[in-house]
């Protein structure tokens, strides 16, 4: 988790993963069962609420100073998956990205240097004792990435429209494991073998890295987050970014590089309208 990031631009997007509880040894297998029968499980805004407190002390707290042990928990097929926060852990990753995110003078109004250097030395003495240590979410600011796409099909796009008590909108994916894996294999053959090496391809690699780590019956997620309150109803009901992916690669296959065109052409057209708010004053 970008712990800045979702804070002071709390528009991000999420790509998660859901283990079963096989997969974890135990003791923490035991902790997150007995975790996932809990009355209320916690949510991603709670997980921002924390990030707020954190932030707002004197001096800031940029990553937690032990580590979460909170999850989301979904249930597949009768099997209970959860996803760890790993809030700490996000957290220090997240700090090698911020000096892009922000200008210096509002990085450094935010977390002082000496709070940023401090968690660097932390993560760096951690890292050596835990070496395979990896996060079950991931983050990104004012956009969905293309390649996040790619695991999913337009069958599986849940959208649920805002509430009538103010409750936000939802618009998210859901996948088995198997299926996100399948797919990315095979869109990345086909831009191998039709188009130059490139973001999308290197994007696609650096993913299919990060789902190798995971149990096979897991559960992949693509969460729009806080973007559902920089589009319109309209915008999101309208939303068929997996759809459009699809048929990108598919005419790609196929050797229609103007079906392919025009396909990411409207990808693009609409997360670039999304990620212009982002400077709109």
């Amino acid at each position: 988790m970008s712990v800045v990031s979702s804070v002071l631009v709390p528009y991000a997007s999420y790509l998660r993963v859901y283990e079963p509880l096989a997969a974890f040894p135990e003791p923490e297998r035991a902790h997150w069962a007995s975790y996932a029968g809990r009355d209320r499980i916690p949510t991603a805004q709670d997980e921002l609420r924390r990030s707020l407190a954190d932030l707002a002390a004197t001096p800031p707290v940029g990553v937690p100073v032990h580590e979460s042990r909170d999850a989301f928990v979904a249930e597949v097929d009768g099997v209970v998956c959860v996803c760890p926060w790993r809030t700490r852990l996000r957290g220090w990753l997240a700090l090698g990205e911020l000096a892009e995110m922000f200008p210096a003078p509002v990085l450094d109004a935010v977390l002082p240097p000496v709070v940023r250097g401090q968690a660097l030395a932390d993560h760096e003495q951690w890292a050596e004792r835990n070496p395979d240590a990896r996060p079950w979410i991931r983050t990104a600011v004012w956009q969905v990435p293309v390649r996040w796409f790619v695991l999913f099909s337009d069958e599986e796009r849940e959208h649920t429209e805002a509430a009538d008590g103010g409750g936000a909108p939802v618009l998210r994916y859901r996948t088995p494991m198997v299926q996100a894996r399948r797919r990315l294999a095979r869109s990345l053959r086909t831009l191998r073998e039709t188009v130059d090496e490139g973001s999308l391809t290197e994007g696609l690699v650096d993913v299919g890295r990060w789902l190798e780590e995971f149990h096979p019956r897991a559960l992949v997620e693509l969460d729009y987050g806080g973007l559902v309150h920089a589009l319109s109803a309209e915008q999101l009901a309208g939303d068929r970014s997996a759809a459009d992916v699809a048929e990108g690669i598919a005419a790609l296959r196929a050797g229609d590089t103007e079906g392919a065109s025009a396909a990411y052409g409207r990808l693009a057209e609409r997360w670039r309208a999304v990620r212009d708010r982002q400077f709109a004053s």
